[in-house]
C-alpha cells in the first residue's frame, strides 16, 4: 500500500514539474491596435530590391535638377553680353574708320560696362529692306523715288552675300519682292509698286522688323537696316509710333529714313522720321530736291561700309524684360558716335 502511494507522488511531482516549465502564449492583440512591422521586409533570398523614395540616398534626389553652375554659364553666354553697331564721324562729318578699342567707352544703363570684343565692321553681310510710302502724299514724285532707290539697290547688295526685300505700303504694307541677292528682281519689286491710298508707316515698319527681319534666317552675324521712304504723316496705323521703334530695336534694326517733303521746310512727319531714325541708330536725310534723293541713298551706302561693332557685358545686369540705355563716349574731342539709344533686356 505504502509503495502505490510513493509511486503516485512521484508521478504527481514529475508531471507538475513538467507544467511549470511552460509559458503560456501571449493573449491575443484587439486588431485595433495592431501596427505594421517596424523594418521592411528583406528580398527573396538570391534577389535585390529596389530602394522606395524614403530609402533613396539624399544625392540620388538632386539628379532631378538642374545644375546651378550650368544655369550660369548659359545666361552669360545668351543674355549677358550686348553687341551694338555705331558709326563715328568727325567735326565736318567725315567717316572715321580707324578707331581702337581704347579710343572709346561705352556706358549702359549709367554704368561702364566691360569691353568683350570690338572690330570693323565694313564687310558685313547685309540685310536690308527698302520700305517706299506709296500712298497719295507721294504721287507726284513716286517715279522719281523708284529710280534712286533702284539705284541704290544695284550698288549695295551683293550677289551671294547680302540680301534685301522691297514692302510698299499706303493703308497696308505689300512686299512686292522678297528676300533675295538677285538686283533685277529688287529692281522689279520696286516698279510694282504704285501709289495711292492712305498712310500706315508704323504698321509697315512694324512688319517689315517682326514679320522679315527677325524671321530672316542667318548662320552669322549680319547687319540688318531699313531704308524709310516717306513724308512721315501717318493717318492710319493701328502701331504707334514708339511700338513701331520698340520692335526695330528688337530686331536690332537700324532704320535710315528719307523724307519726301519737297516743301523746302520741315514738317511734322520730318520731326517723326528723325525721331525713329535716332532711336534705332540710324540718320534722316532731308532731300527737299529730288535730285539730292540720290546723295541720300550715296550716304547711307557709305555709312554702312563704315561701321565699328563692340560686344560688352552690363554692369549689374538683370534680366527683367526693362529698357536699359546704351551711350558710346569717343575719347577724342570733336568726334560724334551714333547709335541705337538702347535695348529690351531678355526676361526670365
Amino acid at each position: 500500500m505504502k509503495s502505490r502511494i510513493f509511486q503516485f507522488l512521484v508521478a504527481f511531482h514529475v508531471l507538475a514539474a513538467s507544467l511549470l516549465g511552460q509559458t503560456a502564449p501571449p493573449a491575443p492583440i484587439p486588431a485595433s491596435t495592431q501596427t505594421s512591422p517596424a523594418k521592411p521586409s528583406l528580398p527573396p533570398e538570391g534577389k535585390t530590391s529596389t530602394p522606395t523614395a524614403q530609402t533613396q540616398p539624399a544625392q540620388a534626389d538632386n539628379s532631378a535638377k538642374p545644375d546651378s553652375d550650368d544655369s550660369v554659364t548659359t545666361l552669360k553666354a545668351t543674355v549677358n553680353e550686348v553687341r551694338v553697331v555705331f558709326t563715328v564721324t568727325d567735326r565736318h562729318g567725315r567717316y572715321i574708320k580707324d578707331l581702337k578699342s581704347n579710343d572709346f567707352k561705352v556706358i549702359d544703363d549709367s554704368r561702364p560696362a566691360e569691353l568683350r570684343s570690338f572690330r570693323s565692321e565694313t564687310d558685313l553681310p547685309l540685310q536690308v529692306g527698302l520700305l517706299v510710302d506709296a500712298s497719295n502724299s507721294v504721287r507726284d514724285r513716286f517715279k522719281f523715288e523708284q529710280d534712286a532707290a533702284i539705284e541704290f539697290l544695284n550698288s549695295i547688295i551683293r550677289p551671294h552675300y547680302d540680301k534685301a526685300f522691297v514692302v510698299g505700303f499706303d493703308a497696308t504694307p505689300e512686299v512686292t519682292q522678297d528676300f533675295t541677292d538677285d538686283t533685277e528682281s529688287l529692281s522689279a519689286g520696286v516698279r510694282m509698286l504704285r501709289a495711292g491710298g492712305g498712310t500706315a508707316m508704323y504698321d509697315a515698319l512694324y512688319f517689315a522688323c517682326r514679320d522679315k527681319l527677325l524671321k530672316q534666317e542667318q548662320t552669322g552675324p549680319v547687319r540688318r537696316a531699313i531704308i524709310l521712304l516717306s513724308d512721315g504723316e501717318d493717318n492710319l496705323s493701328h502701331v504707334t509710333r514708339e511700338e513701331a521703334i520698340e520692335m526695330a530695336q528688337r530686331a536690332d534694326v537700324i532704320v535710315y529714313t528719307i523724307s519726301t517733303n519737297i516743301s523746302g521746310m520741315k514738317g511734322s512727319g520730318d520731326k517723326v522720321l528723325e525721331r525713329i531714325a535716332d532711336a534705332t541708330g540710324g540718320r534722316a536725310f532731308f532731300p527737299f530736291q529730288m535730285r539730292e534723293m540720290s546723295d541720300a541713298f550715296l550716304s547711307i551706302q557709305e555709312e554702312m561700309r563704315s561701321q565699328f561693332a563692340v560686344a560688352y557685358k552690363p554692369a549689374n545686369f538683370i534680366a527683367d524684360g526693362r529698357y536699359r540705355t546704351i551711350e558710346i563716349l569717343a575719347q577724342e574731342k570733336g568726334l560724334k558716335v551714333r547709335t541705337r539709344k538702347g535695348y529690351y533686356a531678355p526676361k526670365q
